[in-house]
């Protein structure tokens, strides 16, 4: 199957959380990687933790809004200029949205789906041609989600996303083989990345972040993410098909695949243990501003379940300085 050694690689969405570390992955095994955001000052923060690791690649930054078709267009072809070509790209731009259906909007579905699905569909129509000119072969890895596998209650723009996502990859498997790029559709469970600090809570907020936080700490339930993203590496250098992470996310998706109306219905049960939407009003708020609030909607005891999230978020650069309440 050969290694990654020495090939050129994108990662969209790399410049903090999971797409950071699977930069850092590709780093360390010698790749020359680019890694594209929108947020400038989070890229530059990025590459400069990434240069930091041995490994003997190179790291370049590049500002890209995947939602973009244009933009990525660019983003790849430069990659592919400056790095001699482009073997492995990691489709993982994304963003996270909380809270009920009605509070998140049509509008927060549409952009889950321009970031997420779109974004990652961008991204490979315009890396194909590129990956089909691999001397060691194209791999293309597609960032799901176990919220892709099963609907989540109050990640409703999150799991259509990520569905999309899913699909994608597997069909884009079989029309790819006969030019020999594979395609990994990669579904992780929660993983401790401090992604609760950057995703968008609306509702009530503040009971919102409080669950969302706590559940991604939990050590038995969420995975640690640099371990999660030397699997998805691995599984993209090993051009496999599909990659399912945490217990959780197998029990969850092959339940819903053997049980929907079961699932269907403890979901049901779940979502009534849920925030109502109406106090929060209208619109999100970014979980940095949440957390700033006293108390943040969390007890003594759900802020220390989710320390080892808190400690991640500062480690996988999600700390930025955008905390913005959208409308």
């Amino acid at each position: 199957m050969g290694t990654l050694r020495g090939s050129s690689v994108l990662v969209t969405g790399g410049s903090r959380g999971l797409g950071l570390l699977l930069a850092r992955q590709c780093a360390e095994r010698g790749c020359d990687v680019t890694i594209a955001a929108r947020d400038e000052e989070e890229l530059e923060r990025a590459v400069a933790l990434l240069r930091e690791r041995p490994g003997g690649g190179t790291v370049t930054g590049s500002v890209c809004d995947v939602r973009d078709r244009a933009a990525v267009r660019g983003l790849v072809a430069a990659t592919a200029e400056r790095q001699g070509g482009l073997d492995v790209v990691l489709a993982n731009a994304g963003i996270i949205q909380v809270g009920p259906a009605e509070a998140t909007g049509a509008d927060g579905f549409r952009d889950a789906m321009d970031t997420m699905f779109f974004g990652a569909l961008h991204a490979s129509l315009e890396a194909l041609p590129y990956l089909r000119e691999s001397r060691v072969g194209g791999r293309l890895g597609l960032v799901g989600s176990v919220g892709g596998l099963l609907p989540v209650p109050h990640l409703l723009p999150y799991s259509c996303a990520k569905s999309a996502v899913g699909a994608l990859a597997e069909g884009l498997r079989t029309e790819q083989a006969e030019h020999g790029v594979s395609v990994t559709a990669v579904h992780p469970g929660l993983m401790r990345t401090g992604s609760h600090l950057q995703a968008e809570f609306g509702g009530d907020a503040d009971r919102e972040y409080a669950w969302f936080a706590t559940l991604a700490g939990l050590p038995l339930l969420s995975m640690n993410a640099e371990r999660a993203a030397e699997r998805i590496v691995s599984a993209v250098e090993r051009r496999r098909t599909r990659l399912v992470l945490t217990p959780a996310a197998k029990l969850g998706g092959k339940a819903y695949g053997l049980a929907p109306v079961l699932v269907t219905r403890v979901n049901s049960v779940v979502a009534r243990l849920l925030p109502d939407a109406a106090p929060g009003g209208g619109g999100t708020v970014k979980g940095a501003l949440v957390a700033r609030g006293e108390g943040a909607g969390r007890t003594r005891w759900q802020a220390a379940l989710s320390a080892l999230n808190d400690r991640a978020s500062r480690r996988f650069n999600e700390t930025g300085p955008r905390h913005r309440r959208h409308p």
